[in-house]
């Protein structure tokens, strides 16, 4: 028979993989009588772990939630794990930067060594786009308080000022139906219906204040397009909710089809005869889209619109002058 404490370390490990645990079969993992189950659960219980007894024709027991955490145990593949996402949490912009750093210590302090060189040997660095980092970061709190009207699937009031507002008057609540909590490029962003405005929305986390209560439950409206990701990239990129962008142009390019489809992801490209092809492509803007275009080396025949045409002429006036 295993020793006491090396016994407890296991019951504890078993009733963490599981919801809920038969005590015979408990007894029968740890090679023990059921007495002595009973007996190292309440031992558990005296350390702290709010393990509960479940009623039934076989009994058993359920390692539930408490008031406070536990001392926790981890497998090998688990510990790992943490470690990576705890140095990844260090840049998640949710400001728990610090909060992360000093959980990875404590979770490095207690790894057995030969999990501590593989943590040691694995440093994730986490590459941000140019540019300043966001300002200001989301709370937690805040974040926790999103993420749970998502979940409770519960009508959200909020402030939001804008940032034209500097300091004037509050304007009225924001009413929205939460559906997602994302981020984008080190923001976070809150996916709603906006009630007051019958449209779907985003919202800047670092905006937002909640207010409580929140509202009624509600049944989730259909996202456009049905995938979170392909809404926000849409958004975000410029284009409405169907994926279409606001500036679409076609031109002729005198390039093979299949040198100019290597660079292309939002666009469709066509042969157009020997060393030409045709380009459909989209933007934000008509002189976004002649810049985008014109990265290739090469003739340019505009098809149309008209206003992709002008975005050129634009363009060519401002390199001109660039050039002398």
């Amino acid at each position: 028979m295993q020793k006491t404490s090396a016994r407890l370390l296991a019951l504890l490990s078993l009733l963490q993989m599981r919801r809920d645990w038969p005590g015979a079969l408990l007894a029968e993992r740890l090679e023990v009588s059921p007495r002595t189950v009973r007996r190292d659960v309440d031992r558990l219980r005296d350390l702290g772990y709010p393990i509960a007894a479940i009623k039934g024709p076989d009994g058993g027991y359920r390692l539930d939630a408490g008031s406070e955490l536990p001392p926790l145990l981890f497998d090998d593949e688990q510990a790992v794990a943490l470690a990576i996402a705890l140095q990844i949490a260090t840049t998640a912009g949710a400001g728990i930067e610090e909060a992360a750093a000093r959980a990875l210590a404590t979770v490095r302090q207690v790894m057995p060594a030969r999990l501590r060189h593989r943590i040691d040997t694995l440093q994730v660095t986490a590459v941000e786009r140019a540019g300043p980092r966001p300002e200001p970061q989301v709370g937690s709190g805040v974040l926790i308080a999103l993420s749970a009207a998502v979940h409770a699937r519960e009508v959200l009031r909020f402030d939001y000022p804008s940032e034209a507002d500097d300091g004037g008057p509050l304007r009225p609540p924001r009413r929205v139906e939460p559906h997602h909590l994302v981020t984008w490029g080190g923001r976070w962003y809150l996916v709603a219906w906006d009630l007051d405005r019958a449209d779907w929305r985003t919202f800047r986390a670092d905006r937002v204040s909640p207010r409580t209560p929140t509202g009624p439950r509600f049944t989730p409206r259909e996202l456009p397009g049905g995938e979170v990701a392909a809404f926000v990239t849409a958004r975000f990129r410029g284009s409405d909710e169907a994926g279409a962008w606001p500036c679409r142009g076609e031109v002729i390019l005198t390039l093979p089809a299949t040198v100019v489809s290597r660079y292309v992801r939002d666009g469709v490209v066509e042969e157009a005869g020997p060393d030409r092809c045709r380009l459909v492509m989209g933007s934000w803007s008509w002189l976004g889209l002649a810049a985008t275009l014109g990265r290739f080396d090469a003739d340019i025949e505009v098809v149309g619109p008209a206003e992709l045409k002008d975005a050129f002429a634009r363009l060519a006036r401002r390199c001109t002058a660039a050039a002398s």
